[in-house]
């Protein structure tokens, strides 16, 4: 899960540079760095905001490369911001944005206070700051077959090139969809702003006429009672509107269908059953906690069978292919990642997050180096499949190594988690870093400057993460923590990667002993959901396959309360009416906007934290 997000990339590349840098053009500058790792912080902040609630994440780099441009262009320095200082910006604000994901933040941590673990700032910095860097030089050897050999799309790569080209060709465009951007950005903060206030603007209950005129009976006032009872309410949130552009419409029909068979069925079903006997929205005892193995059964199975039908990218990952038209080097002999750099860059992670595994988690040294070398390798798969699909797999790898642990460590759930955290570090570090080098390939750029400008964005990442996602915690807690106050239990995340990799971690301590009654059933009818629809995916003919629904989302919408399903679904509908009324303008502002959604709330989200931990307002 927590599959990294972007927008389509309509352009097909063959390894061909788009642009020639003019001599001496300044490319890696401080300013640059500043900027895209202040933006990229932004990203990383609203990340955590949106995962926690989703499970996706979204790139940063189209997001750090508009915004940056737009910057210097309403500045107009003496200097003029160059296109590789653009590329710099981007490679740093990808960088920072990506560490929701590489810092577990999204799965392995909040799986571990879930099942009680206490995590403080000290820990936290401790982990993140240790599994950081190991992506980055797992990607730098891989450089050469994937971009210049095979000359992989990278589609987000490719479409950042393309963008950051076309902006200085015709800046009016990339400052439109700035001004979008920006525009609907203050629009969501001022709303997520007010509902702090006024809760009911989130949630607006029904008119007093409406609910008057259904109370004269008791069908119809079933009609109303029974879907709310089982989260089907209304939701208005410009975070989830945003999110249903991102996601279109295949996937988000398949949550609305998820959400439907999950709480429109299975729930009241094992509630009539009495296989549960607690309030519904119990992780303990009521119909949630029953209905959340179904979907993680469902996610876990669809990763699996993914990886699985995707085994001629593994065969390709490590066989050597012909040199033969591969495509010359853009960048001069000078400006090359020398090898003592990501070989000593590489020792020197282990050694971090060996000492990092040992002190926070008590993991022994030798399963840390396991888990490294085993990172390592899907990794590597992890960086072709984006380069061949633009979706990065952090969850299905993180899968892998759970399995794994299952065998060589069996009980250990800390264990368990967290060397899959140490994966799911390296695969999103890792495909970020090969999206943007082949962006540099495409400009021209220095790839030294481009992984230093990594490095720079990482620390800046690091810095926010941390306490972003603390906050978030004190504020308002992950559903189905210990401890969690139930008057936050509204207001909780209900963090549906981490519940995933948290059930797995104990299904895998436990045995079937973790499920609740008769849940069995449930996981096996999942299992096999969730491994026959990509099959059924991948034999049917493409008008077919594009009909078929998303396992994942589908599996996602049994974890997360159906309102978020029906909120995101209503997004994608009025994306695709837009598109129907004006294809050009929605293709052009579509993802500026949803980005602007997405960003808004999640940054005014960390102000409504502080509000709520201070005490000013709020019901």
């Amino acid at each position: 899960m927590s599959e990294s997000s972007n927008p389509p990339a309509a352009v097909v590349d063959e390894g061909a540079p788009i642009y020639t840098p003019a001599p001496g053009e300044t490319q890696l500058t401080f300013r640059a760095v500043l900027t895209g790792t202040l933006l990229g912080a932004v990203v990383c902040a609203m990340n955590i905001y949106f995962g926690l609630r989703t499970g996706w994440s979204i790139g940063g780099s189209l997001i750090a490369a508009i915004l940056s441009y737009s910057i210097f262009n309403i500045l107009r320095p003496k200097i003029p911001f160059s296109r590789l200082e653009t590329n710099i910006a981007q490679t740093a604000g990808s960088a920072a944005g990506s560490m929701t994901s590489t810092a577990g933040l999204l799965a392995a941590v909040p799986a571990m206070m879930i099942l009680g673990y206490q995590l403080g700032w000290l820990e936290l910095y401790l982990w993140a700051a240790s599994v950081a860097w190991l992506g980055v030089f797992f990607a730098v050897p891989l450089r050469r077959q994937m971009v210049l050999v095979e000359k992989l799309r990278f589609p987000t790569g490719t479409a950042t090139a393309n963008t950051i080209v076309a902006m200085y060709a015709s800046g009016a465009d990339a400052l439109r969809k700035s001004r979008a951007l920006l525009l609907f950005a203050a629009g969501a903060g001022a709303f997520t702003l007010a509902k702090h206030f006024v809760p009911e603007l989130e949630e607006p209950p029904l008119p007093e006429w409406f609910t008057s005129w259904f109370g004269k009976d008791a069908t119809l006032t079933a009609i109303v009672a029974v879907p709310a009872a089982y989260t089907f309410t209304v939701l208005i949130s410009p975070l989830m509107l945003g999110a249903g552009v991102l996601i279109g419409m295949r996937v988000a029909l398949s949550l609305l269908a998820g959400a439907l068979v999950a709480w429109g069925v299975l729930a009241p079903m094992v509630e009539h059953w009495e296989l549960v006997k607690g309030p519904t929205m119990s992780y303990g005892s009521g119909s949630r906690g029953w209905i959340l193995w179904v979907g993680v059964a469902i996610m876990v199975a669809d990763s699996l069978t993914q990886l699985a039908l995707s085994w001629k990218t593994i065969v390709n990952t490590f066989r050597r292919t012909s040199t033969t038209g591969e495509a010359a080097d853009t960048a001069a002999a000078s400006e090359m990642i020398p090898n003592k750099w990501w070989i000593g860059g590489l020792a020197a992670a282990t050694v971090l997050t060996t000492a990092s595994s040992w002190y926070v988690f008590d993991i022994p040294v030798y399963l840390t180096l396991v888990a490294i070398a085993l990172s390592s390798i899907l990794a590597a798969i992890a960086v072709r499949s984006t380069g061949e699909t633009d979706i990065n797999p952090i969850g299905g790898m993180g899968k892998v190594t759970q399995l794994v642990y299952g065998g060589i460590a069996p009980g250990a759930m800390s264990t368990n988690l967290m060397a899959a955290g140490i994966t799911g570090a390296g695969a999103s570090q890792a495909g970020d870093m090969m999206q943007d080098l082949k962006t540099g390939h495409l400009l021209g750029a220095s790839p030294r400057k481009q992984m230093m400008a990594q490095l720079f964005g990482i620390a800046g990442g690091i810095l926010i993460c941390v306490p972003i996602y603390m906050l978030f915690m004190k504020a308002y807690g992950i559903a189905g923590m210990p401890g969690l106050d139930p008057a936050k239990a509204g207001q909780a995340f209900p963090a549906p990667a981490a519940q995933a990799w948290k059930a797995m971690a104990e299904l895998l301590s436990k045995g079937f002993d973790a499920l609740p009654k008769g849940a069995e059933w449930g996981v096996l009818a999942g299992t096999v959901f969730g491994v026959i629809l990509p099959i059924a995916r991948k034999m049917a003919p493409d008008k077919i396959a594009n009909a078929l629904p998303s396992a994942l989302a589908f599996g996602i919408a049994f974890i997360v309360p159906a309102t978020y399903s029906v909120a995101m679904c209503a997004g994608a509908v009025i994306f695709y009416l837009w598109k129907r009324r004006s294809p050009q303008s929605a293709k052009e502002l579509g993802f500026a906007i949803a980005s602007g959604l997405i960003a808004g709330e999640g940054l005014m989200g960390v102000v409504n934290s502080i509000l709520t931990l201070t005490g000013v307002g709020g019901h």
